[in-house]
């Protein structure tokens, strides 16, 4: 009995092995110019499945005891996305997942991604969305929380999130700063996680690490515009001035040309 159960014992570990070289997961973020800003890359089967670009910070309310160690008040811990985080990945057809965690698991950061299908007066489209956040963060760590009331570890979750709602077969886009307001298991206080120069696609990739064609936050469409719309009105009211000026002239030279009549009829009997 033991040697039949051999073989399949051997089959799972070699076919466990095999599915977890076959994905890769990257921390690039030393490529980035920007020190704040982080680069993720999930690989299966030597394609790139899920790249992540942000920056990303966590402000975190926690309690200590006032001078009067009777008290307490409220402090804030502003917590960065450090570079160098270990990660790891999860890709699927229509559901992906990251996870990044920092300072020796202190903190760790999940991003869950949703694609789904929608009816649209165009017909049926498909989307992908960020659908969950979790952050989970441990008020012993001495780097950004100091002397926390009852310190220990938190989790803070989303509530009914749909963010960064993109076209399937694209990446998303946005340098404008969001905010994300997470409830914390820590008395339901409100971390915000703070997010910044983003560029992220959960699905679809179709080059190795390259992202598809973006699509740009209303924010960053707005900014844009703005930026765009005092060219284009110079370039209109240039083009109105030059083409007032061009029928000025065309005028001038045709009313030259033209017998000029005089007014004063006494002076009829000298032409001819």
């Amino acid at each position: 009995m033991a040697g039949g159960r051999l073989p399949g014992l051997l089959f799972l570990l070699h076919a466990a092995a095999r599915l977890a070289a076959e994905q890769e997961v990257e921390n690039l973020s030393g490529l980035s110019p920007n020190p704040e800003k982080d680069i993720f890359v999930v690989r299966e089967n030597r394609t790139t499945c899920l790249m992540a670009e942000f920056a990303a910070k966590f402000i975190v309310p926690y309690d200590v005891w006032a001078s009067n160690y009777v008290d307490l008040i409220t402090e804030q811990a502003d917590i960065p996305l450090s570079r160098g985080a270990e990660m790891k990945g999860k890709c699927g057809t229509n559901e992906s997942e990251l996870e990044i965690s920092w300072l020796e698991q202190a903190y760790t950061l999940k991003l869950f991604f949703l694609k789904e299908g929608h009816n649209t007066s165009r017909g049926p489209e498909a989307f992908w969305r960020l659908s969950r956040i979790q952050f989970t963060y441990d008020t012993t760590e001495r780097t950004y929380f100091k002397d926390a009331v009852s310190p220990g570890k938190h989790t803070a979750n989303s509530h009914r999130l749909s963010a960064l709602v993109t076209p399937a077969g694209k990446s998303y886009e946005c340098q404008a700063q969001q905010t994300i307001s997470l409830i914390s298991s820590d008395h339901q206080k409100s971390v915000q996680l703070l997010l910044s120069e983003v560029r992220i696609q959960p699905f679809d990739i179709t080059a190795d690490f390259v992202f598809s064609e973006e699509h740009k936050c209303p924010v960053d469409q707005r900014e844009q515009l703005e930026e765009t719309l005092p060219l284009i009105l110079g370039l209109i009211l240039g083009l109105v001035i030059v083409i007032t000026l061009c029928i000025y002239h065309i005028h001038h030279k045709l009313t030259a040309n033209q017998v000029q009549i005089p007014r004063d009829r006494s002076q009829y009997k000298h032409m001819g």
